[in-house]
């Protein structure tokens, strides 16, 4: 193993390589599904694509869906044992 690679540096690698994966992840949905992205020619000569259906589906997606019916609460566990009273 390398020198610099220690059991103290591996928080460090796990919290990088996830950042990392998040941009890629990100970075390849938007080349491949947003409907602004324009890769092959037939699409870059329009100047104003005309697809509001695509760009809902962009926009409306599956996790956004189904955050909409959670409650907006990070820890819901914890808010409710910190404010109920008993």
């Amino acid at each position: 193993m390398p020198r610099w690679v220690r059991p103290e540096v591996y928080p460090l690698m796990a919290a990088m390589t996830f950042v990392t994966s998040m941009c890629v992840f990100q970075l390849t949905r938007n080349i491949f599904m947003n409907p602004d992205v324009r890769v092959n020619k037939e699409h870059r000569t329009t100047a104003v694509l005309e697809n509001h259906d695509e760009g809902e589906k962009y926009a409306e997606h599956g996790l956004r869906r189904f955050l909409r019916t959670r409650p907006p609460e990070v820890m819901p566990t914890v808010n409710s044992f910190f404010s109920n009273t008993k």
